[in-house]
């Protein structure tokens, strides 16, 4: 399993609520690439609960959210946004059971739109809600120029 590096920090402006380090309020993810894998692990703080001691469905979207973005810079070498977003809850998530786990795949891509299975995984390692999104892929000249994509070689030590 390799760690991947966060590219966009210090760039000016770069607060995202899912994966920036420095924001205080936000989720602060990291990943980590091991074969068709991208995964996350997660420690959930009370302020992102919903009901007493249980995830906020809200934020489990979001996390689904934002690990399938890194899948499609890693692994399709490219930005791009959300276009669809299907999450089956299965399980509630308690945020004082330890930390959650994510995995992405790409599961196809057609045209300009990949679709990434995502796995939310509790502590015991249950599988607590599922999504697969539909992110439509920026060309990777526009990814560069609009979105900061700063190309493959970023993400990684070597």
């Amino acid at each position: 399993m390799r760690k991947i590096l966060n590219p966009f920090r210090g760039l000016a402006g770069y607060e995202c609520f899912g994966c920036c380090p420095d924001n205080q309020l936000g989720l602060q993810m990291s990943f980590y690439e091991e074969g068709n894998y991208i995964y996350s692990e997660w420690d959930p703080k009370a302020h992102f609960q919903g009901y007493i001691k249980v995830l906020h469905g809200g934020i489990q979207s979001t996390l689904i959210d934002e690990i399938a973005s890194w899948a499609c810079y890693v692994k399709l070498e490219t930005a791009g946004v959300t276009s669809r977003i299907n999450i089956k809850y299965k399980l509630p998530v308690y945020i004082d059971q330890g930390k959650i786990l994510l995995k992405a795949i790409i599961d196809s891509v057609h045209r300009n739109i990949a679709k990434i299975k995502v796995e939310l995984l509790n502590s015991n390692r249950q599988l607590c809600a599922e999504g697969l999104v539909d992110y439509y892929m920026l060309p990777k000249e526009k990814a560069e120029k609009e979105f900061n994509y700063p190309g493959i070689e970023k993400f990684f030590t070597n």
